[in-house]
């Protein structure tokens, strides 16, 4: 039946890659196999006892039964001001926050208030796999840049100069970056925030792995840099990452006023408000201790270093050291050669079928030569998953 048909917006949409490979994996360990999942970034820490009993005051207190307001409760969204004040000294107000169900939701929001048909949002590549499909939701058109592996993974304002055109309307910068682990320097951004301004450009500004930082490098948020480019920029962020509450589902935008509102009125007639009890303890999360950061950032800088290590001992594969964030992205192409295979994807395939080792296609993030692992793993599962990748290339290179 016609009216049954599925929309030409729904026909258009890729599923994410890094949910499907989580969810292949899982369905092969609840089928008994002994399958090692390094797919999605979700840290293996549980949350913190403070952020848990923030929840259960919020629950005695009868806090949980009633909608908050769209934009957010206000203790969490002056939370999220005097965390922006306290960690970064950039000044906002209340009303240029808005509180969302995961810092993808607000993604989500941003693009669809912000883009019209055809509108351009230039995103550089590999780049996390949602941006592009929520783009092409809004009826925006994704336009790619690539960042080569020799500059670390990272674009110059000379190449985002050769794709501009009078349709462009956003860059998206990630930094840390998710797949790569790759930071902007200060003045790679500040060249590249200048040039924004000078093209009348939103800069939306994925900040959501800016806590977890390694060796020498430094996290320096765009917004930070000058008047000019914070009126331009909107930061999305969020406590999944940082506090390990993924499953909670609270994520938050700051900019512009006017952006802001449309933001929360939209989400008003899609979500009408985030989860009342896990804002309780987002509050918490923002306000309360931050010991607990500090000790999963050298867990995962630990697992970085050896990780990084132990996957550099496998044939064939060259990889980036991470700066930040808890991936890594290894260039598999001549691995993929030594084991018979041309396309990523039946790697990745191989992989799970043969090896019990789930990782992500490089495919999903534009980057056809690579694979994405998770290091938010334990340092026992990383060693082994590693060693069996290496005996699954060592054992097809003698073929």
């Amino acid at each position: 039946m016609k009216r049954m048909e599925l929309s030409k917006r729904a026909l258009k949409m890729e599923p994410s890659v890094t949910l499907a490979a989580s969810a292949k994996a899982k369905t092969l360990k609840a089928e008994g196999k002994d399958v090692l999942s390094l797919t999605v970034g979700e840290p293996d820490f549980a949350t913190p006892k403070n952020i848990q009993e923030a929840a259960k005051k919020a629950i005695e207190f009868g806090e949980t039964s009633y909608y908050t307001p769209t934009a957010g409760i206000p203790a969490l969204r002056q939370a999220v001001v005097d965390y922006m004040q306290d960690n970064y000294d950039l000044t906002y107000k209340v009303s240029e926050t808005i509180i969302t169900n995961g810092a993808k939701f607000a993604l989500y929001l941003l693009f669809q208030v912000l883009l019209d048909e055809e509108d351009e949002v230039i995103i550089p590549t590999p780049y996390w796999v949602s941006y592009s499909e929520q783009v092409k939701l809004a009826d925006g058109v994704p336009v790619f840049v690539e960042a080569l592996e020799d500059n670390d993974y990272k674009v110059t304002v000379s190449q985002l100069e050769q794709v501009k055109s009078a349709k462009t309307k956003a860059i998206l910068l990630n930094s840390p970056s998710n797949p790569t682990g790759m930071i902007y320097t200060k003045e790679e951004l500040q060249a590249i925030g200048e040039w924004a301004v000078a093209n009348q450009l939103v800069i939306v500004a994925d900040d959501i792995y800016g806590h977890f930082i390694y060796g020498d490098a430094e996290f320096t948020p765009i917004a930070t840099l000058s008047d000019a480019i914070r009126a331009q920029t909107i930061i999305i962020n969020g406590v999944s990452k940082t506090y390990s509450m993924t499953g909670w589902r609270i994520g938050f935008a700051i900019g512009d006023q006017k952006i802001i509102r449309a933001m929360t009125d939209l989400a008003s007639q899609a979500s009408s408000n985030p989860t009342a009890v896990s804002q309780y303890a987002a509050i918490e999360a923002l306000s309360g201790s931050q010991e607990s950061v500090e000790v999963m950032r050298q867990a995962f800088e630990e697992r970085m270093e050896k990780t990084y290590q132990w996957l550099s001992e496998v044939p064939g594969i060259t990889v980036r050291k991470p700066q930040g964030a808890f991936y890594l992205f290894p260039n598999v192409r001549e691995t993929m050669t030594i084991c018979g295979y041309e396309d990523v994807n039946d790697f990745v395939e191989a992989l799970l079928v043969e090896a019990n080792v789930a990782v992500v296609t490089g495919k999903g993030f534009g980057a056809p030569d690579n694979i994405r692992l998770s290091y938010a793993a334990d340092l026992a599962t990383l060693e082994e998953a590693v060693k069996r990748i290496k005996h699954f290339v060592e054992k097809k290179q003698q073929k």
